[in-house]
């Protein structure tokens, strides 16, 4: 009965409510939402209700009829949004504890574990993962499907975000679509050319490390500003670029691996 269950996996990050939509075991569909704060909920309404209600509704936006006792599977980096979701009846949360992972830590972010997870049971193992969201990290496993490590920095809003606040004088810049050039005569594009190519260097240099330890390991490529990244880096050093795999749906990968083991 179970290969024709409909269920909902969220993956609630640090920006960003990021659904999927499942039938069995196959991905249907997905897409993302703003996060629902806490004071946007009135005084004295049943915080279920309210949940239930946004799910119905987010549904609705993708054609899915919000079934009785629909499962939803909830992993998250955000304490906050966790309890608000964990108040849906049949919601089940994923934890660090559920993962067939070894080398797993207690401070690892269960959106990195369940990339790693999802992308080696897919793609095969060892496996890197970098996944260019609200920061960019870098999580890898070996063929034992052991955690070897990885590293995070500020993704690149972030960066640009972070120069703003930090100084007086610097003006306010988004991210560029084309390759800015690399010696800038205006500060604009200065920012923009100082966070770009540091960015894809520090990219390469891990990629290059990696490849080094793990010759036939694959290397995947996730998170909303990763297309950006893969045409920048694909237009610097195109034969490193050639050997990245895109994957946006790598967490729901893992997170389908994950309602094997319970259903």
């Amino acid at each position: 009965m179970y290969e024709n269950q409909e269920w909902l996996g969220l993956m609630i990050g640090n920006t960003r409510l990021h659904w999927g939509y499942f039938v069995g075991a196959i991905l249907q569909k997905t897409w993302d939402i703003d996060r629902i704060h806490k004071w946007e909920i009135e005084e004295n309404i049943n915080v279920e209700i309210v949940v239930r209600k946004l799910l119905k509704n987010t549904l609705e936006t993708q054609n899915i009829k919000l079934n009785h006792q629909m499962p939803l599977l909830i992993a998250s980096v955000v304490p906050q949004q966790t309890v608000l979701w964990e108040t849906y009846p049949w919601s089940d949360m994923i934890t660090l504890e559920k993962l067939p992972l070894q080398g797993l830590y207690p401070t690892l972010g269960i959106d990195r574990a369940l990339a790693v997870l999802g992308a080696g049971t897919k793609l095969g193992w060892p496996v890197l993962v970098i996944d260019a969201g609200t920061a960019i990290t870098f999580t890898g496993a070996d063929v034992q499907k052991k955690i070897v490590g990885g590293s995070i920095l500020p993704g690149l809003r972030l960066q640009l975000s972070s120069l703003i606040a930090g100084t007086a004088m610097l003006p306010l810049v988004d991210i560029p679509i084309e390759l800015p050039p690399r010696w800038a005569k205006e500060t604009a594009t200065a920012i923009q050319s100082g966070i770009i190519y540091t960015v894809l260097a520090g990219i390469k240099d891990y990629i290059v490390a990696w490849r080094e330890e793990f010759p036939e390991g694959q290397i995947v490529l996730t998170g909303g500003d990763r297309i950006l990244l893969l045409t920048h880096l694909t237009k610097l050093f195109p034969e490193l670029g050639a050997t990245i795999i895109d994957a946006p749906e790598v967490i729901f990968w893992g997170i389908a691996k994950i309602w094997h083991q319970i259903y």
